[in-house]
């Protein structure tokens, strides 16, 4: 018994000497909070200021050791991610930025911290105050009624900022010699001849993005294998702004940055099993000052890490059981003529009035045909005989895994255009409805269609 006793003596002796070790939490005066109607800032402060600001606010048991230990850590991360204290000095654009990925990881349930939760029960965010900032931030509303949104310009720290992509294009820049990125990851250059693995319109910061996939990572998809994805697989999103046409439909605009995710699980095992890159504007520098930057990376993929930390939902015909993480709706039947897919993506675009999305792939021969290096492409694409053009049309759908985005749904048609050596010789094929069988148009309607398809201009690269 007195050994139990001396063992609680020193037990408690060592706690109270704990509470004697307190490293502070800086604080200080609100610089500039984010410019929001009052309904949002108060869902702010109620569940994101404790530890997103810089006057955090603790309840009496937060200040007992060592738990003081871990609120502090939690808090002084959280601040250097997000401080809403200071996010009103931001550009317009950059403060939407911050809201929309505070709305992903609450959707998600990333955020407010479950720990954190647990024992402060009244910064759950509601349904209803998830669905007023939702509300608030409206995606999909007209470009000059969306909050921080001026001129269509897009910011943000996961978007280019208008000075890196405006101005005269630079001269094409030799993909074999852009530099590294800060934390040691190379550019891949062969990320253009990689195929589709998803689009995504993202009404958040109004861009287009194709996410390719290296021959492994499209292996993976079409088999399923892909929780987690194999070694090897390199992923490269690129990304847009969006430029209306006077047509009304929205195609490719300015090229603002591509990004690059490698998986090695032993390599990068500090950094989620994935090397992160990022390279924006024309003459594709690498992003940020200095290697801290992968911290953004891994802090955003977080909410997806049982996915393994992709967002992408991958187009496959190949079922997943569980949650989703594959987009089996978007697949195409077996029974086409050609597999687009399996082809090179050329352009996109997205019809707002019929909440439609299309790709352009094409074949060897037509892809052999363009010129889309240094942000300049021909305004008639000339293709050669035997070039095929494959235009996928998809019904839009809410990305399950980003508010603000959408991604395609159910295929709606597939145009086929096979490449003669005159407009005569070159024939239409038209593939729709329930199953996407083959559909006759009127020869005048045929021939215009060909034309739209062949006429598309491709998406720029640098």
């Amino acid at each position: 018994m007195k050994i139990v006793g001396r063992l609680i003596l020193a037990a408690v002796v060592v706690f109270a000497l704990l509470q004697l070790v307190r490293p502070g939490i800086p604080t200080k005066a609100m610089t500039a909070e984010v410019q929001a109607p009052p309904a949002v800032r108060h869902i702010l402060q109620k569940d994101c200021y404790s530890c997103h600001s810089d006057q955090p606010r603790l309840a009496w048991f937060d200040y007992v050791q060592p738990g003081y230990w871990l609120v502090r850590r939690d808090i002084l991360t959280a601040q250097e991610h997000l401080d809403f204290s200071t996010l009103g000095t931001k550009p317009p654009a950059m403060q939407k930025a911050a809201l929309y990925e505070a709305v992903n990881m609450i959707q998600l349930g990333a955020m407010p911290l479950p720990r954190f939760v647990a024992l402060h029960p009244d910064a759950k965010v509601t349904p209803e105050e998830l669905a007023t900032l939702k509300a608030y931030l409206a995606p999909w509303a007209p470009s000059a009624n969306r909050p921080g949104n001026s001129g269509g310009s897009t910011g943000g720290k996961t978007d280019a900022a208008p000075s890196a992509v405006s101005g005269s294009p630079p001269s094409p820049v030799s993909l074999a010699s852009v530099h590294q990125e800060f934390n040691g990851i190379p550019f891949d250059p062969d990320f253009e001849s990689w195929k589709l693995l998803s689009t995504t319109d993202r009404g958040d910061n109004n861009t287009f993005r194709f996410i390719l996939g290296n021959d492994i990572a499209v292996r993976a998809a079409q088999s399923g294998n892909i929780s987690p994805w194999p070694d090897g697989s390199r992923f490269a999103k690129i990304a847009w702004q969006q430029q209306p046409g006077a047509d009304g439909i929205i195609h490719p605009g300015k090229f603002v940055q591509v990004e690059l995710m490698i998986k090695d699980a032993h390599l990068y095992r500090n950094t989620e099993g994935w090397g992160w890159g990022r390279w924006r504007g024309l003459d594709l520098k690498p992003y940020g000052s200095d290697a801290r930057f992968v911290n953004e990376c891994t802090t955003c993929h977080l909410p997806v890490r049982g996915n393994d930390y992709v967002y992408t939902l991958p187009i496959t015909a190949h079922q997943v059981s569980g949650e989703e993480i594959v987009n089996n709706r978007a697949s195409l039947p077996a029974s086409l003529p050609y597999q687009p897919l399996s082809w090179n993506a050329i352009t996109m675009y997205v019809d707002p009035k019929t909440h439609t999305t299309a790709t352009l792939f094409g074949n060897d021969l037509a892809m052999r045909s363009l010129t889309v290096r240094g942000g300049a492409t021909a305004e008639m694409p000339v293709y050669s005989a035997g070039a095929v053009l494959a235009l996928v049309t998809w019904v839009q759908r809410e990305d399950p895994h980003w508010f603000g985005a959408r991604i395609p749904d159910a295929p709606q048609s597939v145009e086929f255009v096979e490449v003669g050596a005159s407009t005569q010789t070159s024939h239409y094929g038209l593939y729709a409805g329930p199953g996407l069988t083959e559909s006759r148009l009127s020869p005048g309607e045929a021939a215009r269609r060909m034309g739209f398809v062949m006429d598309l201009t491709p998406a720029p690269l640098p």
